[in-house]
C-alpha cells in the first residue's frame, strides 16, 4: 500500500469509526462496521458492509425511516474525506448469517 493509500485509508476509518458509534447508539441490532478497498481501482472499489445481530433486527431496520437516513450518513462522512460513494456500495449482513453459513468466520465471509 502507497503512503497515500494508506492515508486515505486512515480517513476512512475515522469517517466509519464516528458513523459506527453514532449507529451503535441509535439502531437497534446494530454491532458493527467495516469496509474493503482495492486501491488500485479506488474509489469505484470502497465497500461499507453493516453488520446487524438477527435478519429479525436488519429487516425492521431496513423497513425503518432510519435505513435511508443511515446510508445518507454513511455518504456524507466520506464526502467530507473528499470520497463519494455510491449508495449500491454500502451493504448490510448480519451475524445471524454469518454464524449460519461461515460458523462464525467473517474473514471467509467477506
Amino acid at each position: 500500500m502507497r503512503k497515500t493509500d494508506k492515508k486515505t485509508d486512515k480517513q476512512i476509518r475515522e469517517m466509519l469509526t464516528n458513523v459506527c458509534n453514532t449507529a451503535l447508539q441509535e439502531l437497534a441490532g446494530f454491532q458493527w462496521l467495516t469496509h474493503l478497498v482495492d486501491y488500485s481501482n479506488f474509489p469505484k472499489s470502497l465497500k461499507v458492509i453493516c453488520v446487524f445481530d438477527t435478519n429479525s433486527s436488519l429487516n425492521e431496520f431496513e423497513q425503518s425511516n432510519h435505513f435511508q437516513r443511515f446510508n445518507a450518513l454513511i455518504q456524507s462522512s466520506l464526502i467530507r474525506a473528499g470520497i463519494n460513494l455510491d449508495v449500491r456500495s454500502i451493504s448490510y449482513d448480519t451475524e445471524e448469517n454469518c454464524s449460519r453459513d461461515n460458523n462464525g468466520r467473517w474473514t471467509d465471509r467477506l
